[in-house]
């Protein structure tokens, strides 16, 4: 059976096609530049790497083009052979704990989930109707990436904040990357066959966020009402005081939209080290000596542990500390900082391993502490595609 996964952003179009139930790549590829000038796309299938340049007026365009692609390669010589098309939908608020088959009603509620995910909603809803025009008689459905965390009890998701404002305007903890952090919940589940697991799991990228699961489901998580929640990210600040936006646009005269762009594209890594986002640029100027990117290198670190400590005392416990995502499957040094922080909960990180992993390396998984740790830690690389494939091809 055919599945095209599909991943909509505001000016990008992600795609997988899987053969399910073996889970088989058949191809893969981006569309980038959606609506803008400069429209080109990148798919690869068997070890080769296609390039073009295109005008992509909007979404409908970029998935005609993906289809008549997937024509011209021999994916498929019809489209009635795609049985299914996964979604990835950011915001279901506490409308969906699940995955779930797109109707009219469904789609409804996405597009009026906008104004808690104002860049990806839209775009999903787009990708949704492109698809929908082109393949109808395929069953499409919608993966959130709010749904896995519909299990977080009520004092964890609730702010002490009016109530008026929860019920009449939705504002609680969401979380996101649910998508990634189920994937990895399921693989360690399988791992060490048990299902009965504490994990912290640790998706570190330029988005960054932890989760506490206990029993394959999730119990806390440090993004909330929004993304821009938790750890200390790219260009996103995390937590701060609240207090701080009142205060600065009473003194600058700043926009609410004008607040919220620095908030997330100015803020975090970028802030502290005043000139780079990307880890990679933070840990060559560390090498250098440069001390702004150390101290974003040291608070970046300190935010992740922070987190870690919490939920290990939340759930009593932990028999695994997990690393995804792009620092975290390629960040040895952060890892092993990170770890290093924790010994005195009797973590031992084995050095050896830890750098041995990583994706410019052969290895890419494995257990990177010593065999007396108290808390084992992992490396697994996230494959949110192959999630959504599975989540499409249980639903149809």
């Amino acid at each position: 059976m055919k599945i095209l996964a599909v991943n909509a952003g505001s000016s990008t179009l992600k795609f997988k096609a899987f053969e399910m139930p073996e889970e088989k790549i058949l191809v893969s590829g981006t569309f980038d530049r959606i609506g803008i000038s400069g429209g080109h796309y990148t798919i690869k299938i068997n070890g080769e790497k296609i390039e073009k340049e295109m005008d992509l007026k909007d979404h409908t365009v970029a998935f005609e083009a993906l289809m008549n692609e997937l024509l011209e390669l021999h994916v498929v010589e019809d489209f009635s052979e795609i049985s299914g098309v996964g979604h990835r939908v950011v915001q279901g608020a506490d409308h969906y704990d699940k995955s779930v088959v797109i109707t009219n009603d469904v789609l409804k509620d996405i597009a009026s989930l906008s104004n808690l995910a104002p860049l990806h909603n839209p775009a999903a809803v787009k990708g949704i109707e492109a698809a929908q025009a082109i393949i109808p008689n395929a069953t499409h459905i919608a993966v959130f990436d709010t749904s896995f965390h519909q299990t977080m009890p009520k004092e964890n998701y609730l702010y002490a904040l009016p109530m008026e404002w929860y019920h009449k305007y939705q504002v609680r903890r969401y979380g996101a990357h649910g998508t990634s952090h189920k994937y990895v919940s399921e693989f360690m589940a399988k791992k060490l066959g048990r299902d009965d697991l504490k994990l912290i799991i640790c998706h570190i990228g330029s988005g960054a966020s932890i989760s506490a699961i206990k029993n394959g489901k999730c119990l806390n998580t440090s993004m909330g009402f929004t993304p821009n929640a938790g750890l200390i990210m790219g260009t996103r600040c995390g937590d701060i005081d609240a207090t701080i936006l009142l205060y600065i646009m009473q003194r600058t005269g700043l926009t609410p939209e004008e607040l919220n762009t620095i908030l997330n594209k100015q803020s975090g890594v970028l802030a502290l080290s005043e000139e780079f986002s990307d880890m990679r640029d933070i840990y060559d100027h560390v090498k250098l000596g440069e001390e702004k990117s150390k101290l974003a290198q040291d608070m970046f670190v300190k935010r992740i542990v922070d987190y870690i400590a919490q939920y290990y005392f939340e759930l009593e416990g932990c028999d695994g500390i997990v690393f995804t995502a792009g620092v975290g499957e390629n960040g040895a040094l952060e890892r092993r900082r990170i770890l290093e922080k924790l010994s005195f909960l009797g973590v031992k990180v084995d050095s050896s391993v830890n750098e041995s992993i990583a994706g410019y390396h052969d290895i890419h998984e494995g257990c990177i502490t010593t065999n007396d740790s108290t808390i084992k830690a992992y490396v697994v690389p996230t494959d949110e595609e192959v999630m959504i494939a599975r989540d499409t091809y249980q639903n149809i």
